[in-house]
């Protein structure tokens, strides 16, 4: 894989850019489902699941009809008929991903960049979701990575990764708050 250098300005930019776009289509805000993916027993693996754990106690997520805020865990396949019934737009998946970054690192990884990340923890390649989500959906997917610093086992997130996910957290109910309806 060619290694993607994204600055973290770019990442942000790239979220509230595409969801103005979903808005700007139809009015309404987009339909928006987030997956934290990650295993809670592999170190910085567990930062999608942290990302999605903190997004579920913020008023960002909370009756948010056009949010949908799922803790997949290291089997992001088996979340499918929950996001078929949401109907979402967009499919953001959140994950540590090996990107030969700094840890803690944050990165858009649009759906053609996914091939070839790793994501060895999971039972099925990213890429092989996101075309199945994109395809049965008819969505768009993307990935917000984050360099871990170390999948090791253990229980124990690095305060860089933590850093990042509360980053993440932040951006997500910054874009979402931007985005609900003033009715």
């Amino acid at each position: 894989m060619e290694k993607m250098k994204i600055s973290n300005i770019s990442w942000q930019t790239s979220l509230h850019q595409l969801l103005s776009q979903l808005k700007s289509n139809s009015g309404e805000p987009p339909r928006v489902a987030i997956v934290g993916i990650g295993n809670n027993l592999r170190n910085d693996d567990a930062a999608g699941m942290l990302v999605a754990r903190a997004l579920l106690h913020r008023e960002c997520a909370a009756d948010t009809p056009h949010l949908l805020v799922i803790q997949a865990g290291h089997a992001p396949e088996n979340v499918t008929g929950e996001l078929r019934s949401f109907a979402p737009q967009i499919i953001l998946l959140i994950d540590a991903a090996e990107m030969r970054d700094v840890p803690g690192a944050i990165c858009w990884v649009p759906i053609q960049s996914i091939e070839g990340m790793s994501a060895s923890t999971h039972s099925l390649p990213l890429s092989m979701l996101a075309r199945y989500l994109t395809l049965e959906l008819h969505c768009m997917v993307a990935l917000i990575g984050i360099q871990p610093k170390s999948n090791d086992v253990g229980e124990i997130v690095s305060a860089e990764v933590l850093h990042a996910v509360d980053v993440v957290v932040d951006e997500i109910c910054n874009a979402c708050f931007t985005l609900k309806s003033p009715y």
